[in-house]
């Protein structure tokens, strides 16, 4: 098992920044990427970023130049770097770790941070 905590979440006015953080604890052997998914008020959950075990990202379109995700190995925890925040970006941001590829591939959540931007 892996267990994933969020936080770093608040208020922030538009124009922000915040920096997420998820640390994992447990079973973190074969983790393939480490991802950052985002589910705002009546909204379905969506992918935001991914950061693979070669540190490749890929970002959303709506998020690209503005947040970047990066990872501490020693730490076991990998990062969200909010900039240039938007009213859009207001959700829960939920961290997710992959262990393994494809049809065998099995995913861990953590419970989510709460992320507001208003002025």
């Amino acid at each position: 098992q892996v267990q994933l905590v969020e936080s770093g979440g608040g208020l922030v006015q538009p124009g922000g920044s915040l920096r997420l953080s998820c640390a994992a604890s447990g079973n973190i052997n074969g983790i393939s990427s480490m991802r950052w998914h985002r589910q705002a008020p009546g909204k379905q959950r969506d992918w935001v970023a991914t950061i693979t075990s070669s540190t490749s990202t890929m970002y959303a379109d709506s998020v690209k130049g503005r947040f970047a995700i990066s990872r501490d190995n020693a730490a076991n925890t990998v990062y969200l770097q909010m900039n240039s925040l938007k009213p859009e970006d207001t959700a829960v941001y939920y961290c997710n770790f992959r262990r393994g590829f494809g049809s065998t591939a099995r995913d861990f959540w953590g419970r989510g941070t709460q992320v507001t931007v208003s002025s």
